[in-house]
């Protein structure tokens, strides 16, 4: 249903982006549609200091991994210049060893393209957050962002981010994602390698 919401639009050399793991699945659909490239993209959260649970910011993979820094946040947790490349430094590790787990061949390079981003839904969009901030200093031609379902309330705070927002459900009250499929089984990297490498078949070289 996402891809015929999409293929319309008639984007010019896409390049399809799943938010691993549960977006790989809804991505590949999109992506075997339009015939592009579909690529995962990775976000890792930079935790403050002595609280990696407390987000300051996020590393976000691609050809050139963009860094999102929350300044306010990271002012007043103490997380100075060297921390936080220290942290950038650390997760960029855990990006290549996923990548490596993954089976993917090297980022595909986004100036000039036509990208949509994709996830199995949205809950309050943190993730998304990053990743669309990151996205726009890629050089990117537009950026649409594609999910099944997601509360109205974080819609409203990523449409500034992107190009267009595609979502099929916005359903009050939202609770969770995984209220509104029927079979929320979790995507297991197995199903990541192989859809990955099937969508390679239409577009081997990453060029659409």
């Amino acid at each position: 249903m996402l891809a015929d919401a999409i293929e319309p639009l008639g984007l010019a050399d896409p390049v399809v982006l799943a938010l691993p793991r549960g977006g790989v699945p809804t991505a590949f659909e999109i992506a075997r549609r339009l015939k592009a490239p579909l690529d995962i993209l990775l976000v890792r959260k930079i935790g403050a200091p002595g609280h990696e649970e407390y987000g300051i910011g996020a590393l976000v993979d691609g050809a050139c991994p963009q860094i999102v820094i929350d300044e306010r946040a990271a002012s007043l947790t103490g997380a100075d210049a060297a921390y936080i490349e220290r942290e950038c430094a650390r997760q960029l590790t855990e990006i290549e060893r996923r990548r490596a787990a993954y089976r993917t061949a090297d980022p595909i390079p986004l100036a000039g393209r036509n990208i949509v981003l994709v996830d199995d839904g949205i809950a309050t969009g943190g993730t998304v957050k990053a990743a669309l901030k990151a996205l726009a200093q890629t050089g990117a031609a537009s950026v649409t962002l594609a999910v099944p379902v997601a509360p109205r309330s974080a819609l409203w705070q990523l449409e500034p981010l992107c190009t267009k927002v595609i979502c099929l459900a916005m359903p009050e009250p939202f609770y969770a994602v995984g209220a509104h499929y029927g079979d929320f089984a979790q995507t297991e990297d197995a199903e990541v390698v192989e859809l990955l490498a099937k969508a390679r078949l239409w577009a081997p070289d990453g060029d659409g």
